[in-house]
């Protein structure tokens, strides 16, 4: 549905039915809530009262700038209206994050070294992990599906052990655990087969589902002509399947993204060990802590971009 479509609902097509209820909604809650915390008395400070009626009434005032804004909102377009309540809540968050009196200078000095060491190791342990993820998961999916009592048993096992245990704990255990049998890997090479493991086997499923999505006559029809199993797979159902399997696939490499952070317990120079590390060198957490979560927030919304671009040309070939 466009964003600009008309929704049927009564509350949704008069917002100031909405913004009335909430009105009322958040001028109890700044009544009963606001008043007697730190932010209200500093509030009834600057406005000359350190009462509770003087509490309650910057409570008050606040709960009616809130809603005006959101009346004078529900008069432009959706697009407009959503463009602008970002640009509100980003407002907001920015002045939530000026409260911890951050030091800037401080920031702006290692922003550089986050960026080329932290967020380089970074993109790399991802896209390698999730390349061998990918391979991973084209194989469990085709054994799954094979009919061969044999590879159906290792595939499922593989997808309910990875599935089931917590990714840290893989972390640890492939790290620490593969040194007792003589196989000693680097923090590296553990962070990626651990996250590869882990992601192949929920990908695994992803692929099955849309392989399964591919009727069975496409199969018949491709071994009529004489095509190899291999060229099948290739030229014949993974072209289809891709509709499917993109969606769910980008969100797991978003995912992924983010979850490599738990790979710095291991001492991987990713985002978050650099942040900790140079954080609690002169006890500055907070600055290192809010800038590595901007760069992943933007990183983020970056491969949301890439994947809308990519489930676009394929809805567009259909």
């Amino acid at each position: 549905m466009h964003a600009d479509t008309v929704v049927s609902d009564p509350l949704i097509q008069k917002p100031r039915i909405a913004a009335a209820v909430l009105t009322a909604a958040f001028a109890a809650f700044f009544f009963l809530n606001f008043a007697d915390t730190s932010f209200g008395r500093m509030l009834a400070e600057t406005t000359g009262g350190g009462d509770s009626f003087a509490r309650a009434g910057a409570a008050l005032a606040l709960a009616l700038l809130f809603v005006g804004n959101l009346v004078l909102i529900s008069f432009f377009p959706v697009r407009i209206q959503i463009i602008a309540v970002w640009l509100e809540l980003a407002a907001l968050f920015a002045a939530f994050f000026l409260v911890f009196d951050l030091n800037a200078m401080f920031i702006q000095s290692k922003l550089w070294f986050l960026i080329s060491r932290g967020l380089t190791t970074t993109l790399y342990v991802s896209a390698a992990a999730i390349s061998i993820a990918f391979v991973i998961a084209v194989a469990g999916a085709i054994a799954k599906l094979s009919g061969n009592g044999f590879a159906v048993a290792i595939a499922s096992f593989y997808t309910s052990f990875f599935r089931g245990l917590p990714l840290l704990m893989q972390v640890y255990l492939i790290y620490l655990g593969l040194p007792q049998l003589g196989f000693v890997v680097g923090a590296v090479p553990a962070g990626i087969a651990a996250l590869s493991l882990c992601y192949g086997a929920y990908m695994t499923e992803i692929f099955r589902a849309g392989i399964e999505s591919i009727p069975k006559g496409q199969w018949e029809a491709s071994r009529a002509v004489g095509l190899r199993f291999g060229a099948i797979m290739r030229r014949i159902i993974l072209p289809q399947a891709a509709p499917v399997v993109i969606p769910p696939t980008g969100n797991q490499f978003i995912a992924m993204l983010k979850d490599s952070s738990l790979v710095s317990v291991i001492g991987v120079w990713e985002l978050m060990f650099l942040s900790r590390t140079l954080g609690t060198k002169t006890f500055q957490h907070m600055e290192m802590l809010i800038t590595v979560a901007v760069i992943y927030w933007i990183l983020t919304m970056a491969l949301e971009v890439v994947q809308a671009r990519i489930e676009g040309h394929y809805r567009a070939r259909r």
